[in-house]
């Protein structure tokens, strides 16, 4: 069993940054592919971007190309998302995703689901 646990979050003012952090445990952090979505009040989960178990391939969501840096670091057992330039439509709960399976590349990452690891989330909040 894999446990994830989020940190970073906070009140932010628009045009700020934060960084989020996920630390896993329970399975070898190489052996997971990572990921990062988001949820807003009244709205879906929503993928934010993804990472590959190498670290080698990323894919982001189109509104936060440019500003957010998803990476990971396997000495401790860590996934990041870096925020910059936040926005008020960035305001959600932030979960960290991680998922067992192998697949090519990092575009898979946008599905995954209930069969997957998920952490409780960190609140992230962008004032205007």
């Amino acid at each position: 069993q894999v446990q994830l646990v989020e940190s970073g979050g906070g009140l932010v003012q628009a045009g700020g940054s934060l960084r989020l952090s996920c630390t896993s445990s329970g399975r070898t952090f190489s052996s997971l592919a990572m990921a990062w979505y988001r949820q807003a009040p009244g709205k879906e989960r929503q993928f934010v971007a993804g990472i590959n178990r190498s670290g080698g391939s990323t894919d982001y969501e189109d509104s936060v190309k440019g500003r957010f840096t998803i990476s990971r670091d396997s000495a401790k057992n860590t996934l990041y998302l870096q925020m910059s330039s936040l926005k008020p439509e960035d305001t959600a709960v932030y979960y960290c995703a991680a998922s067992k399976r192998d697949r090519y590349g990092s575009s898979w990452l946008r599905f995954l689901g209930g069969d997957d690891y998920w952490g409780q989330g960190t609140q992230v909040t962008v004032s205007s």
